[in-house]
């Protein structure tokens, strides 16, 4: 990974650390990074939205993201930015939308290193269900998100 800045804070998911490489935000990840030293702008505007999100008030992150991974998993992720906040699709609804696999946009939705940002809590199994979610709690916090856009599903 190149050389990254970070800002750890609080959030109703528990601590949140992001990441930047002074251009583009590279991660987001749980729990609390050492030593946040001086956290460039990109990294408060990026905590700034977050906590806006988390309030209600942000419906679409405006940031730059720059996730590391192959080209379709960048492609998939970018698709994923499509699927606007208080919607879902199934995996197969988004698959068969970009011309891709089911277990391709799983692999990208495990993958992602920038949850929340690239959306793939919005991605559903087949029946509206949660599926996986390897973010923070899992599918709790899948649930939790979903519930914050207004989406609740079925226990």
């Amino acid at each position: 990974m190149t050389e990254s800045n970070h800002l750890s804070f609080p959030s109703p998911l528990g601590t949140l650390t992001i990441f930047s490489d002074g251009a583009a935000l590279i991660a987001l990840e749980t729990g609390r990074a050492p030593d946040d030293g001086n956290p460039d702008r990109l990294l408060i505007e990026a905590k700034t939205q977050l906590d806006a999100y988390f309030d209600g008030r942000l419906t679409t992150f405006d940031l730059p993201l720059a996730p590391h991974g192959p080209k379709r998993r960048q492609e998939i992720w970018a698709a994923m930015c499509d699927v606007g906040y208080g919607k879902t699709e199934t995996y197969g609804e988004f698959a068969a939308r970009i011309q891709s696999a089911p277990r391709a946009i799983g692999g990208a939705c495990a993958a992602n290193p920038l949850p929340i940002f690239i959306p793939c809590h919005r991605i559903l199994g087949a029946g509206n269900t949660l599926a996986g979610y390897s973010f923070a709690d899992g599918p709790d916090t899948k649930r939790q998100l979903l519930t914050l856009e207004g989406i609740h599903l079925a226990v």
